[in-house]
């Protein structure tokens, strides 16, 4: 191996800490943040999400209540509770866990959060602001994936860049964060006829497809930093979407997985439940302060 590996607890150990000291002092204004998950139905496929979302937000000074409904709840009523969490001032972030039941459309509850309480950035309206480099509330493992990369030394600035996976949630939101900083983007997706012509490119490749293994180190230009995003389960085995052995001999950085961009996703988690309380005291205080 000769790539440098990325340590993606260590990066989140960071920010955690930093998040912490924000939050507490966001607690000594009165304005403890505090983020609610909502599961629907059987919770076992969340269960270990939101264990890991409960311990990570107590380390991170944000109070966590895990709510969950049954599984025949309509989605009108599943809106109306959220409608209800929009307009509680003392809940300041909600994360609404997948899977759902199939008639419960997770796009139109991800509608029905208030932006200001979009701790995941999934709201289009969080989404859409990525295209104006407007980076608050951002979708949390897309800016977890740029952050790992801007730890590197690296000069972004015409940094040449291929994301691998075109995902309303990671690719193309990692595509227009990476433009924002003044990289060259090319984005990769099912139909790309060469995929390994463009990544063989590419300073920095970024994938997120789903499949284990795709990546290999034949299509990486020498000493370029590969950001693993995958998460797939192989003979019992946590694995990403690059063969992590031929790219590691090849890569200048790689990211492990688990242990790579996972605890960085779960501390950006964090961060946007601390920002989104610092958003939501101004807004109420320019909202009812005294003329």
């Amino acid at each position: 191996m000769t790539a440098t590996l990325i340590d993606g607890k260590a990066i989140a150990a960071r920010m955690m800490a930093e998040t912490r000291a924000e939050a507490l002092g966001l607690a000594g204004q009165g304005w403890e943040p505090r983020l609610v998950s909502i599961s629907v139905g059987d919770v076992a496929a969340a269960e270990l999400y939101v264990r890991n979302q409960s311990r990570q937000a107590e380390a991170a000074g944000v109070a966590f209540e895990a709510r969950n409904y049954p599984s025949e709840i309509s989605l009108e009523q599943l809106v109306g509770v959220l409608q209800g969490l929009n307009a509680d001032p003392r809940v300041n972030g909600i994360i609404i866990q997948r899977p759902l039941p199939g008639h419960i459309p997770v796009k139109t509850l991800q509608k029905a959060v208030h932006p200001l309480k979009d701790v995941e950035g999934m709201h289009p309206s969080s989404i859409g602001n990525i295209v104006y480099n407007d980076l608050a509330l951002g979708p949390c493992t897309a800016v977890a994936a740029v952050e790992i990369l801007k730890t590197l030394p690296l000069k972004v600035d015409g940094l040449e860049v291929c994301v691998i996976g075109h995902s309303e949630i990671v690719g193309k939101p990692i595509a227009f964060l990476m433009m924002g900083l003044g990289a060259t983007v090319t984005v990769c997706h099912h139909m790309t006829r060469q995929v390994a012509v463009h990544s063989r490119a590419a300073d920095a490749v970024f994938v997120a497809v789903g499949k284990p293994g795709l990546v290999t180190g034949a299509m990486l230009k020498p000493g370029a930093a590969l950001i693993d995003i995958g998460i797939n389960r192989v003979e019992g085995r946590t694995v990403g979407d690059a063969d992590f052995a031929s790219c590691a001999e090849v890569a200048g950085w790689i990211t492990p997985v688990p242990g790579g961009v996972g605890p960085v996703t779960v501390a950006i988690l964090m961060k946007n439940a601390v920002l989104a309380t610092k958003m939501q005291k101004d807004h109420y205080a320019a909202a009812f302060a005294s003329a």
